[in-house]
């Protein structure tokens, strides 16, 4: 072991330590890697603690929460700070800027409502439209009905009145003599032939 003098011959360390004690302190060294184990750790099997998978899952959800609560206060003190540093950069440049961006607002609120009202003033016409269209076809559909049901009815009376002459010609109990008398008088004969158009061609006579 070498000894470091002084200016007056004694070593450094009874210099730098009173009542003569040790100057230097012992350092533990190092293993280097082609070193043996030590004796008595030459059997141990080293074995991780045991862990809590409930405890494990809390962590995780604190580690992953704290994260989280961290990033977020981060980006908070960031926009604080650059928006300060904004405003005394540029405190008019950001007022006149929200000036504009307040007029702008306002001149584009005054659009929104002319064009609302634009707008309601063309829905209000549509739908009047609508209105009077379908009132319009409504009293057309009501005119076609009571058309149809006065031709109906007209129909219905002409049927009746064709019905009221057939009925003239109806056999009853007080015409039933004279019927008979009028058929025996007047015998008709049905046994004929036809053509095409309906001209009787061939007849055979009564007997």
């Amino acid at each position: 072991m070498f000894k470091v003098l002084g200016e007056r011959g004694l070593p450094v360390a009874r210099l730098l330590t009173p009542r003569g004690g040790p100057a230097l302190q012992a350092v533990r060294g190092r293993k280097s890697r082609t070193d043996p184990p030590a004796k008595s750790k030459e059997g141990r099997i080293k074995v991780p603690p045991p862990v809590d998978p409930v405890e494990m899952v809390v962590l995780g959800e604190r580690y992953t929460e704290y994260g989280l609560i961290m990033r977020a206060l981060r980006l908070e003190f960031k926009e604080e700070v650059l928006r300060k540093k904004y405003e005394q950069e540029t405190g008019s440049v950001a007022e006149e800027r929200a000036r504009q961006d307040t007029e702008e607002h306002r001149s584009l609120m005054a659009w929104n409502d002319a064009e609302n009202r634009r707008m309601l003033r063309i829905r209000q016409l549509r739908v009047h439209n609508e209105t009077e269209e379908a009132e319009l076809k409504k009293q057309v559909a009501i005119l076609q009905r009571e058309q149809q049901m006065q031709e109906l009815i007209k129909e219905k009376e002409k049927e009746i009145l064709q019905l009221q002459e057939e009925a003239k010609n109806f056999i009853t109990l007080e015409n039933l003599d004279q019927r008979i008398e009028e058929a025996l008088d007047n015998p008709k004969n049905y046994n004929f032939a036809i053509d095409k158009e309906g001209r009787i061609v061939k007849q055979t006579v009564l007997k």
